[in-house]
């Protein structure tokens, strides 16, 4: 459910409360740490947008930014959400 736009990977969340979007943040976070690889959060309240876009590539989409959403994805595996339609 990642859409390439503007030279950026985008999803948008919504979960049951701030809580829980905070819990999904901060384990992406973690996640990304790890891959040395930092995606843009946008936050409010039960809702949360990630952005990733390589800056080392002139700031577009790459192979790295799509292994960083499948790792996301994974997260949400054990952690139910509802992106925005």
């Amino acid at each position: 459910m990642w859409i390439e736009r503007d030279q950026r990977l985008i999803r948008e969340f919504r979960f049951a409360h701030f809580q829980e979007a905070f819990t999904f943040m901060t384990r992406v976070a973690f996640l990304a740490e790890g891959h040395r690889h930092h995606p843009v959060f946008i936050n409010s309240g039960a809702y949360v947008r990630l952005e990733l876009h390589t800056h080392d590539a002139g700031g577009g989409v790459t192979q790295r930014d799509w292994e960083l959403a499948g790792a996301i994805d994974q997260i949400l595996q054990s952690q139910p959400e509802t992106p925005f339609a």
